[in-house]
């Protein structure tokens, strides 16, 4: 059996460290959406997702998915984004029966905007401030991490070598 262990004082420190700089850079890129594009991230994770889909449309479930959201916190937060004009209801596939979601000309503009002002705001707030070493680091970190916690992550990567 392996023996657990407890973290030491200064790993503590460096977890703490990293979570309040998680959460008040996640606080700041969510107020520069809400400051600078009048939407919320939850807004601008669905209007990107849908404008990198194929024609700006998903069904429902694969927005779902790609959001990793249940399928009841899509359905709220697609009934106000519809009331704000960014999304349309449609129907999906070639019988028509299945229900979809695409991006009105609306919230294609919503998106693409976002999508700079957003942009701008990771840079001066989280790449700007990294030297190239710094950055080859937390990339790597990132990477390795994605590979250990995401299993499906790590199977698609062996699948494509």
């Amino acid at each position: 059996m392996t023996e657990i262990r407890s973290l030491e004082p200064a790993e503590w420190e460096l977890w703490d460290a990293w979570m309040r700089a998680q959460r008040l850079l996640a606080r700041e890129l969510e107020r520069g959406l809400q400051r600078d594009c009048d939407i919320s991230k939850a807004e601008f994770s669905v209007l990107v997702t849908l404008w990198r889909a194929a024609d700006r449309e998903l069904r429902v479930g694969e927005l779902a998915e790609a959001l990793d959201w249940d399928k009841g916190r899509v359905s709220h937060q697609l009934t106000r984004m519809e009331k704000r004009g960014f999304v349309r209801r449609t129907r999906y596939g070639a019988d028509g029966r299945r229900a979809g979601i695409g991006l009105t000309p609306e919230g294609r503009r919503a998106a693409e905007g976002a999508v700079l002002v957003h942009g701008a705001n990771i840079r001066r707030h989280f790449l700007d401030p990294l030297t190239p070493e710094q950055a080859s680091v937390v990339r790597a970190w990132s990477e390795q991490t994605l590979d250990r916690l995401e299993p499906h992550r790590a199977d698609a990567d062996d699948s494509a070598s």
